[in-house]
């Protein structure tokens, strides 16, 4: 399929009970109030591309690529958001952060809740800092012979994320808190870095991309692991940095 037809979604996987995409960035899962200019909604587009209702089971961020998981009737959206809420699944994240990581660790740091003025106002903002817990290992490491900021070279690590809890923005904010933020976060990541990518490689997007989901059919029983590609706007600038400077797989 080609993944520049912004009309159609890449389907990875189909039955009579589930139905997964590989979300592009920039793509809002359903309608919001925060975003209330928009007109494309995965949702609608999936309803409309197979013939037949969809019901979301969790969620990506607008800027987030990747598995995005939708069941095909109330009764098993509910069993998934069940599963979800047990956290029995696994889920892989690849991400493009500034510097250079430690090669594998745990990042386990309370998260307050994050909210929104327009859709957030009658919920309680003395609420408790929730557990949240991520692990990542590293892949590859960058560095580029160009000056940003006050280091003379740009580095970027390219991380595997496995987030064991599921609260809003957790990538973003725990990469941001062991100071390694994510390239392309115009919320939580580095502006000056973030200026030089889209100046350097014109990437116009947040690098991080939903790579696997990994769990038991709630109506098979089968155990059931989903894989989405990089889509060209991630791949690509990987390619570009890779071109333009030194690398190192681990």
């Amino acid at each position: 399929m080609n993944q520049t037809d912004e009309s159609i979604l890449e389907i990875l996987f189909q039955d009579q009970w589930l139905v997964a995409i590989n979300k592009p960035a920039g793509l809002l899962v359903h309608r919001t109030k925060i975003d209330r200019f928009e007109t494309r909604f995965a949702l609608q587009m999936l309803r409309d591309q197979i013939g037949q209702h969809v019901f979301p089971v969790h969620r990506l961020d607008k800027p987030t690529s990747g598995v995005l998981l939708f069941a095909l009737n109330p009764d098993t959206a509910r069993k998934m958001g069940d599963l979800f809420a047990a956290r029995d699944s696994e889920k892989k994240y690849l991400a493009v952060v500034r510097g250079y990581s430690d090669e594998q660790a745990v990042i386990d740091y309370a998260l307050k809740e994050e909210l929104d003025k327009k859709t957030d106002k009658l919920a309680n903002a003395d609420k408790d800092a929730q557990e949240a817990v991520t692990a990542y290992r590293r892949l590859l490491t960058f560095e580029l012979d160009f000056p940003v900021g006050r280091y003379q070279t740009a580095r970027f690590s390219l991380l595997q994320l496995s987030p064991k809890t599921g609260r809003k923005h957790q990538l973003r904010r725990h990469l941001k808190h062991i100071f390694h933020p994510i390239v392309g976060d115009t919320s939580h990541g580095d502006g000056k870095q973030n200026q030089f990518m889209r100046d350097q490689f014109h990437c116009h997007r947040l690098l991080l991309h939903a790579s696997r989901l990994r769990f038991i059919h709630p109506e098979t029983g089968e155990r059931l692991e989903i894989h989405a590609p990089l889509h060209e706007s991630f791949s690509d600038v990987i390619a570009a940095m890779k071109a333009a400077g030194r690398y190192k797989a681990e």
